[in-house]
C-alpha cells in the first residue's frame, strides 16, 4: 500500500509561563511525502524535530489541522468515524516499550487484537499459533510476558502487531530500549516479515544505524519539516543537510556482518570528504591518486560500512600541495566515481 502525504500540517498551542499567552507550534509544517508500497521506509529526526506527530498523522491517531493523507490514492484523513475504525484495523504498530498487558500471557496478548474484533475462536488459535512461529516464540505461547527478554517482548509485540492482517506497520522508536544484537535481530526479523507479507513499513528513529540496516529509502525530519528525501545509499554517500551530516558523522561503532571490518568514525575531519561504494571500497584510489599528482595526503577518519548487502564507504581527508595540484586531484576523484565533499575550515 503506497502512502502519499500532501502538504501535511499539524500545531499545537504552547502556553508562555511569563504571560500565560499562547503561540502556535508547527509540529508538522508542509510536509509533502511520497512512501512507496511494499517496502521499509525511514523517518529519522532528532528529539523534538516533529518525527512523532508525523507518525500520528499518518497512522490516523490524529487529525492534520490541513493537507490530505491517501492510502492507494484514497483520502483517508476526511473518514467517518466508522469508516476510520475500519481503516485503522488494517493498520498495525509497534512502540518503544513494548505495550503488552502483564495480565496476559504470550498467546492471549498476539490473540487480543483478534478477540476485539469478533473473530472465531478458532481462527484466532490458529493465527497466534502461525504468528509466534514465524517470530521464533512457539515454545513460549504459555509464558507470562514478566519472563521475557526485552527481544522477546518485542517479539511478541510485532506478532499482536500482525495478527489482523494488516497491510502498513508502524514501528515507532521500536528498537531504541534495546542493545544493538537484539536491535539487528528484531530488524533482520522485520524485513524477513516484510518480504513474507509484502507490507508497506514505517520505521521512526533517530537512530541512522537503524535506518542503515532496514529501510530502502529514508525521509530526513528537522523542525517539523522535511529536509531529505532519497534511498539510503545515496543519502550515505552524499548528505546533503547538515542534519543529515550530523546524524552520520555520529554514527555508532559496529562490525559489519559480512567481514571482520570494523566501522571507524573520527570526529576529527580532514578538508575533503571521499564517499564510495561498490568495487571501489576495495580499490587503491588514493594510492593511484598520490602517484598520478603531486600531492600529499593524510587519512584522518574513515571506514566500510554494509548497506542493504552494499559495501559503502567513507573516509576523511587532507590534501598537500599546490592549489592547482588538489584541484587535478579532486576533478580526478569524481571522474572515477568517487563523491567528494569539501567541508568549509573552521
Amino acid at each position: 500500500m503506497t502512502i502519499d502525504l500532501k502538504n501535511l500540517e499539524k500545531c499545537y498551542r504552547k502556553i508562555s509561563d511569563s504571560n500565560a499567552e499562547s503561540e502556535s507550534v508547527h509540529a508538522v509544517d508542509k510536509v509533502s511525502l511520497h512512501i512507496p508500497s511494499n517496502e521499509i521506509f525511514g523517518i529519522i529526526g532528532k528529539s523534538g524535530a516533529g518525527k512523532s506527530t508525523l507518525v500520528r498523522l499518518i497512522s490516523l491517531l490524529e487529525k492534520p489541522d490541513s493537507g490530505e493523507i491517501l492510502y492507494d490514492g484514497v483520502r483517508v484523513d476526511n473518514l467517518s468515524k466508522k469508516a476510520l475504525i475500519s481503516q485503522r484495523r488494517k493498520i498495525g504498530m509497534i512502540f518503544q516499550n513494548f505495550n503488552l498487558f502483564s495480565s496476559r500471557n504470550v498467546a492471549q496478548n498476539v490473540a487480543y487484537p483478534l478477540e476485539i474484533c469478533g473473530t472465531p475462536k478458532k481462527e484466532i488459535e490458529k493465527r497466534v499459533e502461525e504468528l509466534l512461529n514465524l517470530v521464533g516464540l512457539s515454545d513460549r505461547a504459555k509464558s507470562p510476558v514478566s519472563t521475557l527478554s526485552g527481544g522477546q517482548k518485542q517479539r511478541v509485540a510485532i506478532a499482536r502487531a500482525l495478527a489482523p492482517r494488516p497491510d502498513i506497520l508502524f514501528c515507532d522508536e521500536a528498537t531504541s530500549a534495546l542493545d544493538p544484537q537484539t536491535t539487528l535481530s528484531i530488524l533482520n526479523l522485520i524485513r524477513e516479515l516484510q518480504k513474507k507479507m509484502n507490507l508497506t513499513v514505517v520505521m521512526i528513529t533517530h537512530q541512522m544505524e537503524v535506518v542503515r540496516d532496514a529501510c530502502k529509502e529514508i525521509a530526513v525530519v528537522s523542525d517539523g519539516k522535511i529536509v531529505e528525501t532519497g534511498s539510503v545509499e545515496n543519502i550515505f554517500m552524499n548528505p546533503r543537510s547538515e542534519i543529515t551530516k550530523d546524524f552520520l558523522a555520529n554514527i555508532s561503532v559496529q562490525k559489519i556482518p559480512e567481514s571482520d571490518s570494523v566501522v571507524q568514525w573520527s570526529s576529527t575531519a580532514g578538508k575533503y570528504v571521499l564517499h564510495f561504494n561498490g568495487s571501489l571500497t576495495d580499490a587503491p584510489v588514493l594510492s593511484r591518486l598520490a602517484k598520478e599528482f603531486d600531492v600529499e595526503i593524510n587519512v584522518r577518519a574513515g571506514g566500510i560500512q554494509s548497506i542493504q548487502g552494499k559495501k559503502v564507504g567513507t573516509m576523511h581527508i587532507d590534501m598537500l600541495g599546490a592549489d592547482m595540484e588538489i584541484k587535478k586531484a579532486v576533478a580526478y576523484l569524481k571522474t572515477n566515481g568517487i563523491v567528494v565533499e569539501t567541508l568549509e575550515a573552521d
